[in-house]
């Protein structure tokens, strides 16, 4: 009977043998199949296939994506994927510059612990290879200054080490997404690895199903019986098709050999037979790969550019997306007659929008024009901000549902309303204005951030005691609104609204009041121009910023 290898590594990512030797060995092995699968990069892939050649094996262009999921490490398998793709090369550009930012970073960590290494060093050393911290501890050991690896991992690198630097990872979702939409056939690599319980697994396997998942890695080198029969239990519950490998690494993983992981491995080729079937089932029935996708999108800093406006490019993006049946949200922490007259100067007259305002305080559907969800501070609450601002000489407005609301007409007022157009209400005691509590007020400091940031700590025991968020939108602006809404919140709140996964909601800002906003979402997207907190916070960086569709340009591969 034929065998195969469904998980294999070559020296492009974290195993010993280059490619071609994988091969030969392979054929040594008595393989009639073997999938290249290294970590994040297909690089090895054409000298595999070239190697395979006049030979009687084949090779699956496949990748091994590292992901993340509630704190955890998941790994997703890709077979048969269109590596050579511009939407495919373009994912894993991105995932290169992730691990660029955060390699340089712990290279700068090192040397600052008194380990003088710098990132050109290190690629140097380890040429044509997805640097991991398997290189950092072998680098570290090759240098004299460990005398293991497991000491390079146990004093610097590992996961509490000081030297260690997470990556962004994408979450496993979107690994299945990629994977789809390159031609690819996802599979849950070694499930029993992650030791989460039998409840969490299948609530994960649950919902990578619901975004295509079609295999699982039923067979692994280091599975017992007993785990294989659970394995394939849960695979067959899920209607996914079972997949088999042994993770081979070469001498970096000592004793665990091709096709028979530690000796008693055995994956019959019937089991990539069944994949192929699956593989022509989906061929025919794409409309059973499509979701419904929901974008929240900032306006200032993301989806307008420095004019207040967005290009044709952008807006023939966003129509696309809309045609394609996704929703489109405006998101802002301007009022809601604000947000529309963006939308409407904008000609966005898509069907099936919707507006959030105040910070995630108001959620309103534009189709239906009214309101679903909104959420405010207490009229207390708000006539203690302007009570504080009014000592402090700090400008504080709020609104009504039809205008700004201020006690003084004054530059920071001017300054606020160059791109904000509602009307204003300018009375001495805005309390006598307000009917009910505003979703929101807002501090104006154009002169001295410092004075606003004084502000902002004087109020600080208040507001964690009355739960009341107070995030900077940017320099000048400070905004104040109940720590129940924000951003993240709405997102939350509008995808439960409209049935809608949260795994299937993206989110793309730039500022610090976005970043609830990208949390929430199944894929946050900072801007190019965004704050460094925000890009930490997300798990793609647009290549372009605000100014060059960035948003478009990332908005596109997603449709």
């Amino acid at each position: 009977m034929n065998i195969v290898d469904l998980h294999v590594h070559s020296n492009k990512s974290d195993g010993s043998l280059t490619p071609a030797q994988l091969v030969d060995y392979a054929v040594e092995k008595g393989l009639s199949a073997f999938a290249l699968t290294d970590h994040d990069t297909t690089d090895g892939i054409d000298e595999a296939l070239e190697a395979a050649k006049e030979k009687n094996i084949q090779v699956i262009p496949g990748i091994e994506f590292s992901s993340e999921y509630e704190g955890q490490d998941i790994h997703i398998v890709g077979l048969y994927i269109d590596y050579k793709s511009d939407f495919f090369k373009r994912r894993l550009i991105n995932f290169v510059n992730g691990r660029t930012i955060r390699n340089k970073e712990m290279c700068r960590r090192l040397t600052a612990h008194g380990i003088p290494v710098t990132y050109e060093e290190l690629t140097a050393e380890f040429p044509g290879c997805v640097i991991t911290r398997s290189h950092y501890a072998k680098f570290l050991q090759s240098h004299g200054y460990t005398k293991s690896m497991k000491e390079a991992f146990d004093r610097y690198i590992g996961d509490r080490c000081p030297c260690f630097v997470p990556r962004k990872k994408i979450t496993p979702m979107r690994a299945v997404e990629i994977i789809l939409k390159a031609g690819g056939f996802p599979v849950l690599a070694h499930p029993l690895l992650y030791h989460m319980g039998a409840d969490r697994l299948e609530r994960l396997v649950s919902i990578l199903k619901d975004m295509g998942l079609q295999g699982l890695e039923a067979i692994y080198c280091t599975y017992t019986p007993s785990d294989e029969r659970q394995m394939r239990a849960l695979a067959a519950k899920y209607d996914l098709c079972i997949s088999g490998g042994s993770d081979f690494h070469g001498s970096a993983k000592p004793g665990l050999d091709l096709a028979t992981g530690y000796g008693k491995l055995f994956i019959p080729e019937e089991v990539l037979d069944k994949i192929n079937q699956r593989r022509e089932w989906m061929k025919q029935h794409p409309e059973q790969l499509k979701h419904t996708k929901i974008l929240f999108t900032d306006l200032d800093g993301t989806l307008l550019n420095s004019q207040k406006t967005i290009s044709d490019y952008t807006r023939e993006v966003l129509r696309q997306w809309c045609q394609a049946g996704h929703k489109l949200v405006l998101c802002s922490g301007r009022a809601i007659d604000s947000v529309q007259d963006v939308k409407e100067s904008l000609h966005l007259d898509f069907s099936g929008m919707y507006l959030i305002g105040y910070n995630g305080g108001q959620i309103y559907d534009d189709d239906r024009k009214e309101t679903l969800y909104k959420t405010a501070l207490s009229l207390e609450q708000t006539n203690h901000i302007m009570q504080e601002a009014a000592k402090a000489g700090v400008h504080v407005h709020t609104y009504s549902d039809t205008h700004i609301v201020t006690s003084r007409e004054d530059e920071e007022l001017t300054f606020y309303r160059r791109a904000i157009f509602s009307p204003v209400i300018v009375c001495e005691n805005v309390m006598d204005v307000l009917k009910e509590g505003p979703c929101k007020c807002l501090a104006v400091e154009i002169k001295d951030p410092e004075r606003l940031e004084r502000f902002r700590l004087s109020l600080l025991p208040w507001a964690e005691k009355e739960g009341i968020s107070m995030i900077y939108s940017n320099p000048y602006y400070l905004e104040f609104f109940p720590a129940v809404s924000g951003k993240g919140a709405a997102v939350k709140i509008l995808c439960q609204l409209l049935n809608i996964n949260p795994y299937f909601s993206v989110a793309a800002g730039d500022a610090q009041n976005d970043i609830s906003m990208i949390e929430a979402a199944g894929m946050g997207i900072a801007m190019a121009n965004g704050s460094e907190d925000i890009k930490m916070a997300a798990t793609t960086i647009t290549a372009f910023d605000n100014d060059h569709d960035g948003l478009a340009h990332a908005l596109i591969d997603l449709i």
